[in-house]
């Protein structure tokens, strides 16, 4: 099995950033970016630059997309819905789908359209980087974390490993993707709400304040974790933050980028996911109520 053909949803950091490397393996006839209407001729009229250069991305209408071997979701969980729609000319039945959506959720949500057949999951770990418009600055590539809902070595796992060492992108094959997966959900949950709320960047968790409201925070997501059957620990949030207080002190996570720049945030696939499932266990989670309905407040009076 050989991955010839790519069809790229969603061009933001995580998006450009393998749009690019893949683009300029299989070269641009070969890597499909899907964007329809105003989208598509703002990306053509305004481009896409990634640290300072401009992005030769092959732009394609989904009414006009072509059967691709792999499928990459890249957008933000809020657009996940217009993302399984725009791919449907572009899934065949022999199309891999590999989203690396934040969360947990985008895999069930794309099974319910295109079942499991041919779906990976996977998301993004130590990309970083600032979006402003059109530019980029990325200064941390990130690594592609990926596997089957089994977590068998399949051809087809093999198959994308080899498309991703040829092109430059980083990856990694766990041994337990559901693990894995939740442990970054921990990291997504406990800080970007923290910070966009204090508008804090990632030097800020390096005050004993913010770290005990992240450890009261991430109490309730492995609670939650264990009752999903996910052996996630207190040690794993202890973790986390000292993970924090190595980045650069001036990166924002891209929650904060999304409250400063008046975007809707994905609060609801964080701290809501968490909401929800600790009342289906009847796991008290008072401080992830709280904070989702906080960040859900700011948003909604800025129209006001």
């Amino acid at each position: 099995m050989e991955i010839k053909k790519v069809t790229v949803i969603g061009v933001g950091a995580v998006g450009a950033v393998l749009a690019s490397k893949l683009t300029k393996y299989l070269g641009k006839e070969n890597v499909e970016c899907l964007a329809d209407g105003e989208r598509k001729l703002r990306y053509e009229r305004d481009g896409i630059f990634l640290n300072g250069e401009k992005q030769d991305f092959n732009f394609v209408e989904s009414a006009n997309a072509q059967e691709s071997d792999l499928i990459l979701i890249t957008t933000k969980n809020l657009h996940l819905a217009e993302a399984i729609s725009m791919m449907k000319n572009a899934c065949g039945t022999h199309t891999l789908i590999l989203s690396v959506l934040n969360g947990i959720q985008s895999e069930r949500e794309i099974a319910k359209f295109y079942g499991e057949e041919n779906l990976l999951y996977g998301f993004v770990i130590s990309l970083n980087s600032i979006h402003v418009g059109s530019k980029i600055e990325c200064s941390d590539f990130g690594t592609v974390v990926f596997g089957e809902k089994s977590n068998e070595k399949t051809e087809r796992v093999a198959a994308l490993s080899a498309l991703f060492e040829k092109s430059g992108i980083r990856f990694k094959n766990p041994d337990d993707i559901h693990f894995e997966m939740w442990k970054k959900f921990l990291i997504n949950t406990v800080f970007n709400t923290l910070s966009a709320i204090t508008r804090s960047p990632y030097g800020g968790f390096k005050y004993e304040v913010m770290q005990n409201l992240a450890r009261k925070v991430g109490t309730e997501v492995v609670a939650v974790a264990n009752a999903e059957g996910i052996a996630l620990t207190e040690k794993m949030t202890d973790d986390a933050i000292n993970m924090m207080c190595h980045h650069d002190p001036h990166g924002k996570t891209s929650m904060l980028q999304d409250m400063e720049a008046g975007r809707k945030s994905e609060n609801e696939f964080f701290l809501g996911t968490i909401a929800r499932l600790a009342k289906k266990h009847k796991i008290p989670a008072p401080y992830s109520e709280f904070l989702r309905d906080l960040v859900e407040g700011s948003e909604l009076v800025r129209n006001v």
